[in-house]
């Protein structure tokens, strides 16, 4: 039985045309994989379902009546309950305030504080976390519990139909196999899912049926058992991707960065060095220190002790950390995109261009804009970024554009040692294909790359050396061919290697 049927929607942006005809039939009880690039229309489509944007053309139908929701609430009204990619969540609330906002439990008139509370610990509990506090401030949790939080909160709807956007793209495998019970309990009920992933492995675990975007248009759909993932990628991106990794000489030159037994928040004792044209990739489960080791290298966090040596000098602690990580060379890409990793209201050049604004100087001391928007030009058309002009706000790219940003200006700002932090999170497969080659060819070009990630393909396809993070203690990096899944997660998890499923991670 049909519950959601839609048929020739559109919307146009201005000058861009995000939908144009797109066509979509969900089942009841069924798991509905929409799969397609980032910029395909998928966020667009999800937004329109939710009532957050009206379409201008095209009809929607739920259990055979007219659907137009003008709004989230009368959407939400209607049974739809929308998990954001980019969490919608207000940071200065509760995690119980988040889980329920729009729908607390009320006594007299007034919000019953402990209900709410009791009714968020139940949600948390049944998805596996027990553990988030309900009166913990949602801006001071990690970005995979405030995931946890986005997700309970749709959860908190009693929706009939779930639209899953990216939902475990913060997760480990832990948490990714709790969304997919989740999922598995929510069709059970004859709740439907549409659900929305990059990651192909999830969709063939998880969906029954799927249907592919492509700029802005439905071209294909159908049973998920019927088409091979190489038959998928060439729907979403038009063409083969016959080798989504790059071919290099894996090699490494002098020792660019050394660190000896750096402790702080998070970090123990971690040591290792890093050379010259290597990518040294760092895997762990979540918490268990590879960001906090990232941040406390560039400067955002304290240490108590340690010491971090670029080519023979030694880099000071104390105030002015980051100033001074930026000056001996060291380039910083954040997990959290939106978040840390760009200024959304500016535009691309200025995202591109804003650790390195010398660049453009005069000696008056004003900046040349005209050469910024010629430089800018050169990363947007060298880094394969979609936009229409270097002067477009940054937030109106697609997520896999705004990471080409990201790391453009690692590569203006002429960083010689790149601190990534899961540089493809939240990116479609043409997306991270292009991310790669840009990662290889700055090794290639010499500079040092310190990578950490929390998918093991592009761990085992990218890196040179491998180590693993645990409980703040970092492993001793050895070459990527000394490794499997099986020893990762080992490694991760402090298990013996042959009690473990190597699919588990």
């Amino acid at each position: 039985m049909t519950v959601l049927r839609v048929s020739g929607i559109t919307k146009r942006f201005g000058a861009t045309i995000a939908l144009d005809g797109v066509d979509l039939e969900l089942r009841a009880g069924e798991v509905h994989a929409l799969i397609g690039e980032n910029g395909a229309g998928k966020s667009t489509l999800m937004n329109v379902l939710a009532g957050a944007v009206q379409p201008d053309s095209g009809e929607m139908e739920m259990d055979g009546e007219p659907f137009d929701p003008t709004s989230p609430l009368s959407a939400r009204r209607r049974g739809i309950a929308l998990i954001h990619q980019e969490l919608s969540l207000c940071p200065h609330l509760s995690v119980a305030e988040n889980i329920l906002l729009g729908s607390e439990p009320s006594r007299l008139g007034h919000v019953d504080v402990s209900a709410s509370r009791r009714r968020a610990a139940g949600l948390l509990e049944e998805f596996g976390h027990a553990e988030i506090r309900t009166d913990a401030i949602v801006g001071r949790l990690s970005l995979a519990a405030r995931q946890v939080v986005e997700i309970c909160r749709a959860l908190a709807s009693n929706a009939r139909i779930v639209l899953m956007d990216e939902p475990t793209s913060s997760f480990q495998r832990e948490d990714t196999e709790r969304v997919f019970a989740l999922v598995r309990r929510l069709a059970a009920r004859g709740i439907s899912v549409v659900y929305i992933s990059h990651f192909l492995e999830e969709v063939r675990e998880v969906a029954d049926r799927y249907t592919v975007l492509r700029d802005g248009r439905t071209v294909a759909s159908g049973s998920i058992t019927s088409v091979t993932n190489e038959q998928l990628i060439t729907q979403m991106v038009g063409r083969s991707i016959s080798g989504l990794f790059p071919r290099r000489v894996r090699a490494g030159g002098e020792i660019a960065l050394s660190v000896c037994d750096l402790t702080a928040p998070g970090i123990d004792g971690v040591s290792f060095d890093l050379r010259s044209g290597e990518i040294l990739g760092i895997a762990g489960l979540i918490g268990s220190g590879r960001t906090e080791l990232i941040r406390a290298l560039f400067g955002l966090e304290g240490t108590s002790s340690g010491e971090i040596v670029v080519r023979g000098r030694v880099v000071q602690m104390g105030k002015g950390g980051t100033a001074r990580r930026l000056a001996a060379g060291f380039g910083y890409l954040s997990e959290d995109r939106k978040g840390e990793g760009l200024a959304l209201p500016l535009s691309v050049a200025d995202n591109l261009t804003l650790t390195r604004l010398s660049a453009f100087g005069n000696r008056w001391g004003w900046l040349d804009l005209g050469r910024q928007r010629e430089r800018a030009r050169s990363w947007i058309q060298r880094l394969h970024i979609r936009v229409r002009t270097p002067q477009q706000p940054v937030r109106t790219l697609s997520g896999g554009n705004q990471q080409k940003v990201a790391l453009g200006r690692l590569l203006h700002q002429d960083a010689t040692i790149l601190l990534l932090d899961d540089p493809t999170r939240g990116i479609d497969i043409a997306s991270k294909e292009q991310v790669y080659n840009i990662i290889t060819a700055a090794a290639d070009a010499g500079k040092a790359v310190l990578m950490v990630s929390s998918y093991l393909p592009e761990l085992f396809g990218l890196c040179d050396r491998l180590a693993v993070m645990r409980r703040g203690r970092l492993s001793e990096p050895r070459p990527i061919d000394a490794w499997t899944p099986e020893t990762v997660l080992a490694a991760a998890i402090g298990e013996e290697p042959h009690a473990l499923n190597p699919s588990a991670f």
